[in-house]
């Protein structure tokens, strides 16, 4: 059976390469909700033990916001879109032309959010599917605002089953000096993962 534990450099690329496009449609996509210019460093991939997770959030005890999608179609799976609360406060005052990004989250950002979190993720499997050729539907998301071991409790007991370890695409967009580190989760199945690399053609 493949495994996530079987990716080699070769896997990994293509998968950064992916994470590139998917990024550069993300970063484009939330330009025009803003009207301003958003700039984008190159997206780090890495492959993760689940327990590294809520590290790369923080900690454990880090409040994050949490955007959890099904993936449906050619492949099945998960994506978690998670955001530290310094960048969700960033992201939603960007769109709500605030100043002070200071602002508590409210019932108006939290709608806002789940958009974004929606269009974003959106950017990165229809990069995914057109390089792929699969059909690849996203289910209505999910927001959840919570200490990041709780958030990743659920995903970690659903596929603690198929592997320990997490694909971690990193992206980084900031408009001036207003950094928004946006943190995408793929999570698919075994049979999944052999099926997008197969379809990309790095399937040995």
């Amino acid at each position: 059976m493949f495994n996530v534990e079987d990716l080699n450099h070769l896997h990994l690329d293509v998968l950064r390469e992916i994470g590139n496009i998917g990024a550069g449609n993300a970063a484009t996509a939330l330009a025009l909700m803003i009207h301003k210019k958003i700039d984008m460093e190159v997206p780090m991939v890495k492959i993760l033990e689940f327990e590294e997770v809520a590290k790369i959030l923080g900690g454990e005890e880090s409040v994050v916001a949490g955007i959890y999608f099904d993936v449906q179609g050619d492949v099945t799976g998960n994506i978690m879109f998670l955001l530290d609360t310094s960048s969700s406060k960033v992201l939603t005052g960007m769109l709500m032309g605030r100043e002070d990004y200071s602002k508590e989250l409210d019932e108006m950002d939290r709608s806002a959010l789940q958009e974004i979190g929606n269009i974003l993720s959106g950017s990165y499997i229809s990069s995914l599917s057109t390089l792929t050729g699969l059909n690849l539907v996203l289910s209505v998301p999910s927001l959840c605002i919570d200490m990041a071991g709780a958030i990743l409790s659920v995903p970690a007991i659903q596929f603690g089953q198929v592997s320990d370890k997490v694909l971690l695409i990193e992206t980084k967009l900031q408009d001036g000096n207003n950094l928004v580190k946006a943190n995408f989760f793929l999570i698919p199945n075994a049979d999944s993962f052999r099926i997008l690399l197969k379809n990309l053609g790095v399937d040995n």
